[in-house]
């Protein structure tokens, strides 16, 4: 089946104009309606994704991959988050920075969709659903690029979705799905600037280097995280442990979870062994420096830590460790390999937390809390269509405002400018 991306366009371009003016309650009325029919498909939907699972596991994908894949279980917390998007406020529209210029002209901003959303992602079909909710409430239409290992899963999502704004009264071609693995149909997604307004990639590096190079759509990376936590000695060990293994072992398959552990060295001998000692018990191994391995000499399940290894998002039950003397030190490792996603600070020292929040330029910095709060749900904005690691236009996790721009109201009397 060959597919044309240019009427994929044309009908979401269409789709967004109509979306664009769709007052609140009919947005919230087809949210609603796409959590309903996904309960009430959830025997079809775990048919397809099961596929896709068994087919992941024969082709020999890793468990963190398997993890993403699946949805066993998971449903009912993805509908449960369609609902809360339902009931968060809607940024269309929302009026800001007015004034009255001396001349007498009323200006303002108002928030406007952004159009139309390419969004290209691997393995999670969680996703698809996120994606297309966050969209449609804010008025912007989406096509939508799954991985190859997930296409049952999506195309069983997707019908039920469409199936659900159309039964709305809303356009069934707000969200769309490209339907073939073929990789040529992301290079034709990412040429389509007639019609698509943003590209956010979620996926490995060659994903977002590819839609660097090869995009002519502004594209939105992120959601590549080596994150880093430092111990300094003067934190709280105890409640530090506590927070290590959080970042680590909650959830080691997502990209807010933690990566490397930097321990100043003064500390390093009474901390280090209780790290390895409480996370091990959970099935995590290490990836270490040589002060540390002279540390732990024989301790089972530590490996020395190789070229390319503190430049590594393990997304698995691997952590790992150095020891760095100070805080300018870890600083200086963190500027040398943080992905710009989340890296944080656990200390008492008022000092060491200023200069740390000062000098570390990533989308989320932290002061004694675990790494897993980079989340649009954890951090109030209901839920997120990425974790951009960025700089223009949206920084860490994107919400629903971060899916709108502005125009520029300006309300005059008959004014000319002389």
């Amino acid at each position: 089946m060959t597919i044309d991306m240019q009427a994929l366009g044309q009908q979401a371009r269409a789709a967004s104009r109509i979306l664009r003016s769709q007052p609140t309650a009919a947005k919230n009325a087809a949210l609603l309606a796409i959590a309903d029919a996904i309960d009430a498909h959830q025997a079809a939907i775990l048919a397809a994704n099961a596929a896709d699972v068994a087919a992941g596991q024969a082709a020999g994908l890793s468990p963190a991959m398997i993890d993403r894949l699946n949805l066993a279980g998971r449903l009912a917390g993805i509908t449960a988050d369609v609902r809360r998007v339902a009931e968060l406020p809607d940024p269309v529209g929302v009026e800001f920075d007015a004034r009255t210029l001396p001349n007498g002209l009323q200006v303002r901003k108002r928030r406007v969709p952004i159009g139309v959303l390419g969004v290209i992602y691997e393995s999670r079909p969680n996703v698809t659903v996120d994606v297309a909710a966050l969209a449609l409430k804010t008025g912007n239409a989406v096509i939508l690029r799954g991985g190859s290992e997930t296409l049952r899963s999506n195309t069983a999502l997707v019908d039920v979705i469409r199936d659900a704004i159309a039964g709305a009264g809303l356009p069934a071609d707000a969200v769309q799905l490209i339907r073939d693995p073929d990789r040529r149909y992301v290079s034709e997604l990412l040429r389509l600037s007639d019609y698509v307004d943003m590209i956010i990639p979620r996926g490995g590096n060659h994903l977002h280097q590819l839609c660097r190079e090869q995009s002519t759509i502004p594209v939105i990376t992120g959601g590549i995280g080596i994150c880093h936590l430092y111990v300094d000695e003067t934190a709280d060990l105890a409640a530090a442990l506590n927070v290590i293994h959080n970042a680590k072992v909650q959830r080691p398959t997502v990209c807010n979870a933690l990566d490397t552990l930097l321990v100043q060295r003064s500390i390093a001998g009474q901390f280090v062994p209780a790290v390895v000692d409480r996370l091990a018990r959970d099935g995590v191994t290490f990836r270490v420096d040589a002060e540390t391995a002279a540390l732990l000499a024989g301790q089972e399940g530590m490996t020395l830590a190789g070229p390319d290894d503190w430049d590594t998002e393990w997304l698995s039950l691997i952590l790992g460790i150095r020891i760095v003397p100070d805080l300018e030190a870890a600083i200086a490792h963190i500027q040398a390999h943080s992905t710009g996603h989340s890296d944080g600070i656990l200390t008492t020292d008022p000092a060491a937390m200023v200069r740390f929040l000062n000098e570390i330029d990533s989308a989320a910095v932290y002061v004694n809390a675990s790494t897993r709060f980079t989340d649009g749900g954890q951090l109030g904005l209901g839920a997120e269509i990425a974790i951009s690691t960025q700089k223009l236009h949206a920084r860490g996790p994107m919400g629903l405002e971060e899916l709108t721009t502005y125009k520029w109201i300006i309300v005059g009397e008959n004014h000319i400018r002389v």
